[in-house]
């Protein structure tokens, strides 16, 4: 959900994300659930890392969009949900974050640890069933890519499934494409908005120090911008 305390990176994720500000999260609930299915059946032993843990309840909260995920995370049973708000989830933990940081992290396409210690990601409640979580998806190989265009294919009739796999795939890919370059088009947007603050952020540091005698900072360089990362992803995947 959008989030009070963490700023989302500039990118068309937040962009499309407050265009879909008035819809209701019930829209996606069909598609979700045929997704989760389609991953459990491909991955039965998803979640048998967290069977000791009874069926433990995550809140997936991607502050770059209007709404949350639940992941109810039961070791037979596996389910999601997308909630308007927190409000009334029985939750054992939270993971707050970037969508696409969080689906990284699903895909097991970059290292955990790396995102919560620089803050990209954020966890709040039982720390070990985070950790649980986390070693779960890093033993099994996810591609949500692939995941949603296997059930795509499962969901066409029987004459048109096998003819349509390789455009859709192909469309999908393109569409990785064009998300990257847009990604990318805002990254400098974001840079070239934001550069005359920062150089009067410089100015007033300098100032402040030469009012104290001490030596004037070097000027800060540019934040990296998490969706820089998605725009080198977006391109391999393109290229594939």
């Amino acid at each position: 959900m959008f989030s009070s305390t963490m700023i989302p990176p500039f990118s068309p994720v937040l962009l499309g994300g407050l265009a879909a500000r008035g819809l209701s999260p019930k829209i996606l609930q069909p598609a979700l659930r045929h997704a989760m299915k389609t991953i459990f059946q491909r991955h039965p032993d998803l979640f048998e890392r967290l069977g000791h843990m009874g069926a433990p309840v995550y809140l997936i909260d991607p502050i770059d969009l209007p709404l949350a995920f639940v992941l109810y995370a039961d070791v037979h049973n596996p389910d999601i949900e997308a909630v308007r708000s927190a409000e009334g989830v029985n939750a054992c933990a939270t993971i707050r974050g970037p969508l696409l940081s969080l689906l990284r992290l699903l895909e097991g396409r970059i290292d955990g640890d790396a995102l919560f210690f620089s803050r990209e990601l954020v966890i709040e409640g039982d720390t070990e069933a985070v950790l649980a979580l986390r070693n779960t998806v890093d033993g099994v190989e996810v591609d949500v890519m692939e995941e949603i265009l296997t059930a795509f294919s499962a969901n066409l009739p029987r004459p048109l499934s096998a003819p349509m796999s390789a455009p859709v795939r192909l469309v999908a890919r393109l569409g990785q494409g064009l998300f990257a370059r847009a990604a990318d088009d805002l990254s400098i947007l974001h840079s070239a908005l934001t550069a005359p603050l920062q150089r009067r952020v410089d100015a007033q540091a300098a100032q402040l120090d030469a009012l104290k005698g001490e030596p004037a900072r070097a000027p800060s360089k540019p934040r990296a911008k998490a969706n820089q990362r998605t725009v080198r992803e977006g391109r391999e995947g393109a290229q594939v």
